[in-house]
């Protein structure tokens, strides 16, 4: 007897691009890295609060020691990647060496030796080695796709960090409970084996290096600077990384000493609320084409913050908690998703590709730059007024990032399908 068919309209369709072999080993390797990246953003926590009894300012210097690296060498990375090249070979190097680091947690606490000073520098040497693969990231995926998929691509990339921001914080809370905090970071080193494995398979047409470029740390500086589009966004995007890794540093320690949830509780609770990012992944494309992307990138950034007021306001029964604490992620995993794939497509369309890799540094210098200095910011105030408080001041302060956007250069562009030339123009 023949099987049955699906109706033909119920078939699925694999995207075309998953059908592209450099494409489709760099989704999975990423897919498989951010499931243990989110199975560690709740283990890593853990690990310092509950075996090593770390209170609001260590987690904060916690936090801080794994983004201070954006900070110090993001303009170096940049300027040093473009006038070099070999994009691939540095990604997948920077996987492998993250890999190894992570390992040495859960080996330490097998032996009795884990310390804070040790977390605090595998988070330093990890924050490192991300600064040199996310400065190439943006640069690979052109490499990898047209232009006319940029929009596509991330909403792939999006919608698998999504997806895995469900199963590795839900998967993350039960491995705590299962094999201990330390003991679920092998996923998280396993996991960047793999991608740097994948990473090593794909063959990509790289943006060609740039030797002769000596004033190459600046000159990414200079084009932000004077491109009144990109500006806008990085004072926007700024200003939502500040105040949301405020809360960021306190939020896993709130949940569990002042709305005393346990790590499975925290786990489901978040993990299910980031069923918002892939619904943000899916329906990213369609909210461009109908609003525009400038419009588009407006609504993520307002979207992303504003349900974080759900967070300090949390009380009453522990379903009622539980409730606010998945709406509010819920609602703010559609916003990021909808900024993070908007924002990508107009980095592709925008940024000349003999600049990408130094304005990707300029960018992450100042953007991710600010992370630990709210991270230090969110472990004062934790400390010193109150977690909840704290979350209070990190979430209206977040909301108002979207600000910046409402000008008529942001809310004028139209499509990343056909793009348009940046202005140089001082707004």
């Amino acid at each position: 007897m023949a099987a049955p068919r699906l109706p033909a309209g119920r078939v699925v369709k694999v995207p075309d691009l998953l059908r592209q072999r450099n494409f489709r080993l760099f989704f999975e390797g990423q897919s498989v890295s951010l499931l243990g990246d989110q199975i560690s953003l709740l283990a890593i926590p853990l690990t310092a609060i509950l075996v090593l009894h770390a209170g609001a300012e260590q987690l904060g210097l916690l936090t801080a020691m794994s983004l201070l690296p954006s900070l110090l060498f993001s303009l170096a990375a940049g300027a040093a990647i473009d006038r070099r090249g070999r994009r691939r070979n540095t990604m997948l190097i920077a996987d492998w060496i993250r890999g190894a680091a992570m390992l040495s947690l859960p080996v330490a606490y097998a032996l009795g030796h884990l310390t804070l000073v040790h977390l605090y520098l595998v988070a330093f040497v990890v924050g490192t080695l991300d600064v040199l693969f996310f400065v190439s990231y943006n640069a690979m995926i052109v490499a990898l796709v047209r232009p006319h998929e940029y929009v596509e691509a991330n909403a792939l990339l999006n919608g698998s960090r999504s997806l895995a921001g469900v199963l590795g914080l839900t998967l993350g809370g039960a491995l705590v409970g299962a094999l201990t905090a330390p003991g679920a970071l092998l996923v998280d080193a396993v996991s960047f084996l793999y991608s740097g494995a994948q990473i090593a398979r794909t063959d990509p047409t790289e943006p060609a290096a740039d030797p002769t470029q000596s004033h190459g740390i600046s000159h990414g500086a200079r084009w932000i600077a004077g491109n009144p589009l990109v500006r806008a966004m990085l004072a926007s995007t700024a200003t939502v990384n500040l105040f949301t890794f405020i809360g960021n540093a306190i939020l896993v320690l709130y949940a569990s000493r002042t709305l005393h949830l346990g790590p499975t509780l925290i786990g489901l609770t978040f993990g299910a609320g980031a069923v918002g990012g892939i619904v943000g992944a899916l329906t990213a494309r369609r909210l461009e084409h109908r609003i525009g992307l400038g419009r588009a990138l407006v609504v993520g950034s307002f979207l992303f913050p504003l349900p974080w007021l759900l967070f300090p306001a949390a009380h009453g029964t522990e379903a009622m908690v539980l409730g606010m604490l998945a709406a509010g992620e819920f609602a703010s995993s559609v916003g990021v998703i909808w900024l993070d794939i908007t924002a990508a497509a107009i980095f592709a369309q925008q940024i000349p590709n003999h600049l990408r890799s130094r304005v990707a540094g300029a960018y992450r210098t100042v953007n991710y730059g600010v992370r630990p200095l709210g991270a230090v910011i969110g472990g004062f105030l934790g400390a010193s007024i109150g977690l909840r408080d704290g979350l209070w001041i990190a979430a209206i302060g977040a909301s108002c990032a979207g600000l910046p956007l409402l000008r008529q250069a942001v809310l004028s562009l139209r499509s990343a399908t056909q793009p348009q030339p940046a202005r140089q123009a001082a707004v």
